[in-house]
């Protein structure tokens, strides 16, 4: 099921359904390895019960819907939604094999779609939350899908001063791309909840209570140096610009790859530092 017409998200349901999707798609295991450290302490937060009804928002490749199905066990569910088709077909299939018959996946946008009343016990979501073009209108919409006293749970990216993994290789690919007007902090995108207090904003508006936000800082595998590389190229604002300029490509994957490879350790792999913010409410 799709809701998509006339939504006020569409151009974050184009993004995810064309460029940015396939790329989150193709790339599925390398970008859950590098995230998971992250999303584990909201998925510790959420605390979850055998026997919860769950939403994960902004599912994605439906790593995080797997693992809370497998918390809830046969006598709970997990609904997974996600605006991106082609995210949701790879969720589909790793569910599938997965033999897990307690998950739903749903296309549809969380700001806008009937979730229903008084339905979850927790909802979740892994850097699912900060695309919506009205997060009010969004928090409130997911908190009426919520039981009274429900509780949620989700990861977003604090500033990207502080994530080196990605600010490192967007400022080294900078010195070979044109200028770029300054981007609104407050639009949708990876970075749109960096600040805290506008996050606890947001919750309090949409009649969220006992809202924490708390700092959790941790070095990010990116796989070898070959796949970190591949990967930075491909993921996030740098993606973005390099898809408009591809004439630029080839001097940028060979500048990034000299700066990764100063970060690889001893057993091989990438690590960078990332920093979010833990954010937790009831409903």
């Amino acid at each position: 099921m799709s809701d998509t017409i006339a939504s006020p998200n569409a151009k974050m349901i184009e993004q995810w359904n064309t460029a940015t999707g396939q790329t989150w798609a193709v790339f599925q295991a390398e970008l859950d390895a590098q995230v998971a450290p992250l999303g584990s302490p909201a998925l510790a937060a959420l605390d979850v019960h055998a026997g919860a009804q769950v939403l994960d928002i902004g599912c994605g490749c439906g790593q995080t819907a797997l693992q809370l199905a497998d918390l809830v066990g046969q006598d709970g569910h997990v609904v997974g939604v996600d605006i991106s088709k082609l995210m949701l077909e790879v969720a589909r299939g790793r569910a599938g094999l997965s033999g897990l018959s307690n998950i739903t996946f749903l296309e549809a946008d969380a700001q806008t779609y009937d979730l229903g009343r008084q339905r979850f016990d927790a909802v979740f979501s892994r850097f699912g939350v900060m695309f919506f073009a009205d997060p009010v209108a969004a928090f409130s919409n997911i908190s009426k899908a919520m039981k009274s006293g429900g509780r949620l749970a989700f990861v977003c990216w604090r500033p990207l001063s502080l994530n080196d993994w990605m600010r490192l290789p967007l400022e080294t690919a900078m010195t070979f791309l044109p200028p770029s007007p300054p981007s609104d902090p407050l639009a949708p995108g990876p970075f749109a909840f960096a600040d805290a207090e506008r996050v606890r904003s947001i919750l309090n508006e949409a009649g969220f209570t006992h809202i924490e936000t708390r700092p959790f800082d941790t070095p990010i595998s990116m796989g070898d140096l070959a796949t970190a590389t591949r990967v930075a190229l491909q993921v996030g604002p740098l993606g973005r610009l390099l898809r408009e300029n591809p004439a630029v490509i080839p001097d940028v994957t060979e500048a990034i790859g000299t700066l990764l490879k100063n970060h690889v350790t001893e057993v091989g792999t990438v690590q960078m530092p990332a920093s979010v913010w833990i954010v937790t409410a009831s409903a």
